[in-house]
């Protein structure tokens, strides 16, 4: 599924307006635009894995929560070095990921739902129950990271304005590199083993280290969006990695449309702001909100993307 033009020009007008929106919108409207953002980066790394490779995975908040508890811990009262603590943070949850990974991706189907589903509730109940990293209530990250470069400071990551804006470098960044990346002979491979792994397997393919790598990947990327939110919010709690967050944005996958990178994002948009006005009309929001998913899984199968998207060649999306 290619990006058509229609689609292409709503992710520009939504582009230019998301670097214009600082100039007219109030303080909370930025900070929940910057929430929107960093949940857009977490759904396209979990379609990585759900749109792409055909792994369904309801434990990838486990990688997003392991980089933010990461950053909390070694930050807390001192402020780090946003040149480090990120790349950090992201090693961590790819570590992760390749530890769980190397082990769940023995398994299909359900199985592997629930294994991932397993390790991440694991992790949850060990660090709710473990003081070390602030038990139920969580860790508190009272100083910002610090960007300096050769004693310039360019941003201020207690700024508002300043997180948003590298928030948005950020989710960009994401975006093309998970665009580069499926574009590529690696992504065709990732596609194929979604399509048919054992004709890949047949082709000669290692099929198992393609999808590590995926997971890996991934789990990094999953990590990026854990560290922001720590940043955004300034605390890292064990619900972070429960089941509802992972299952919150394969939500916002499916929404969006699966097998697309413009997709999730556009789901995590969607589905935020609607909570956000929902929640704003009436206090039984939750039931306009579900009655609105169920409408587009009804309707629209292949998620909001699709009211833009055509069909070629049954090829899997890039936009």
């Amino acid at each position: 599924m290619e990006a058509p033009r229609a689609l292409r020009l709503l992710l520009g007008l939504i582009l230019i307006g998301l670097v214009l929106f600082p100039l007219v919108g109030e303080r909370f409207y930025i900070q929940y635009a910057t929430k929107i953002m960093i949940m857009a980066i977490f759904a396209m790394s979990l379609d990585l894995l759900v749109g792409y490779t055909g792994l369904v995975s309801l434990g990838h908040a486990l990688y997003y929560g392991i980089a933010g508890y990461a950053l909390a811990m070694v930050g807390g009262d001192a402020a780090v070095s946003l040149w480090w603590s990120l790349p950090g943070a992201m090693l961590v949850s790819a570590l992760a990921a390749l530890v769980v990974g190397a082990l769940v991706l023995r398994t299909t189907g359900i199985y592997f739902i629930m294994v991932t589903l397993a390790f991440a509730q694991m992790m949850y109940f060990f660090i709710r129950d473990s003081n070390d990293f602030g038990g139920s209530d969580g860790k508190y990250l009272d100083a910002k990271p610090t960007l300096s470069l050769l004693g310039w400071t360019p941003l201020d990551l207690g700024n508002p304005l300043h997180r948003y804006y590298l928030t948005l470098a950020l989710a960009l960044a994401t975006y093309v590199l998970l665009r580069t990346v499926l574009r590529s002979a690696f992504g065709r491979v990732l596609i194929g083993i979604r399509d048919n792994e054992p004709r890949m397997r047949s082709l000669g393919f290692p099929t198992f280290r393609y999808k590590l790598a995926c997971f890996v990947l991934a789990g990094a990327l999953a990590g990026l969006a854990g560290y922001l939110t720590v940043v955004q919010d300034g605390i890292m709690n064990p619900e972070q990695l429960g089941w509802h967050r992972s299952g919150e944005a394969l939500v916002m996958v499916i929404l969006g449309g699966m097998g697309t990178l413009a997709g999730p994002a556009l789901g995590a948009g969607a589905l935020m702001l609607l909570e956000l006005v929902f929640s704003i009309w009436t206090k039984y929001w939750q039931l306009l909100l579900g009655g609105f998913i169920i409408a587009v899984v009804l309707f629209l199968p292949g998620g909001l993307g699709s009211l833009f998207a055509r069909r070629r060649d049954g090829g899997a999306g890039h936009g």
